[in-house]
């Protein structure tokens, strides 16, 4: 029996609205309710305070048919608790309420995968996984997560974790949506940016995987999420992904005006 824990939320009324009605109307902003929805196996979304990233997430998960379980990997900012940690039980309390985590997913998870390990600590103060879950809960309240927080492995662990995440999903036979969570190029100027990320970006298009954590350490692109990414785009490609699509690409300047210092942005979606 895994231990069941309460995770409160970390940054709640800095990244995003703590006030529930304030954060609806936030979230809603962002969405199109009008945008053709897919039920694509995997999502790759920004983690920033929502001014800056929310329009781009906000596109790609109006986009989404949001299934009951999803799948959240996240990079950790923080360096706590094991470098492949899932938190298998419990619940994440949040604004527009409790979310629960999908134990027996969570389940299914570890008993595939030797690197995974069950802690709660890589999750306290971790935000790229919590800016997604209010979006998750607008589009179907009653969801379930399962929270997975990476710090850097190697390609043949990546490979481990994806490839035990696409035989859980199978053997759990029910629609599952992964979310990798990452920013792009971090503080460069809005054209080293944009040159950097399209390398990035070019490699998931071509749903590369070992291409893409290849390209980001040759080039020095400072895309926070790569660990998290690969694994989904592994996972997705066992599950049978035949594309990706970049739905929105943004970077902070386009907020602030600012286009000396960026960081960049990028939302997509893999059928």
């Amino acid at each position: 029996m895994k231990k069941s824990l309460v995770r409160h939320p970390a940054v709640a009324g800095q990244f995003y609205p703590a006030d529930p009605l304030a954060l609806r109307r936030m979230v809603e902003s962002y969405l199109d309710p009008q945008a053709p929805k897919t039920q694509a196996r995997m999502a790759i979304c920004p983690h920033a305070g929502y001014i800056y990233s929310g329009p781009v997430a906000g596109a790609v998960y109006s986009r989404l048919l949001i299934p009951e379980e999803v799948i959240i990997l996240g990079p950790n900012h923080h360096g706590l608790g094991e470098p492949a940690a899932i938190m298998p039980a419990g619940a994440w309390e949040m604004p527009f309420g409790p979310v629960e985590i999908s134990a027996p997913l969570a389940e299914l998870i570890l008993d595939e995968s030797q690197i995974l390990s069950e802690d709660h600590q890589a999750h306290l103060y971790e935000h790229s996984l919590e800016v997604q879950v209010p979006f998750l809960q607008y589009l179907r309240p009653e969801v379930k997560i399962v929270p997975i927080c990476l710090s850097w492995l190697r390609y043949n662990e990546c490979e481990e974790i994806g490839l035990a995440l696409a035989r859980a999903i199978r053997a759990w036979g029910r629609p599952t949506l992964i979310v990798s969570s990452t920013d792009m190029t971090h503080y460069e100027s809005q054209e080293m940016a944009k040159v950097k990320d399209s390398l990035a970006l070019e490699r998931i298009l071509a749903l590369d995987p070992r291409g893409l954590l290849e390209t980001v350490a040759t080039n020095r692109i400072s895309m926070c999420g790569v660990i998290p990414t690969t694994v989904g785009l592994i996972a997705a490609r066992a599950l049978g992904a035949q594309k990706a699509e970049l739905v929105r690409y943004a970077t902070s300047g386009d907020i602030t005006g600012d286009y000396s210092q960026v960081v960049g942005y990028a939302g997509l979606i893999v059928e």
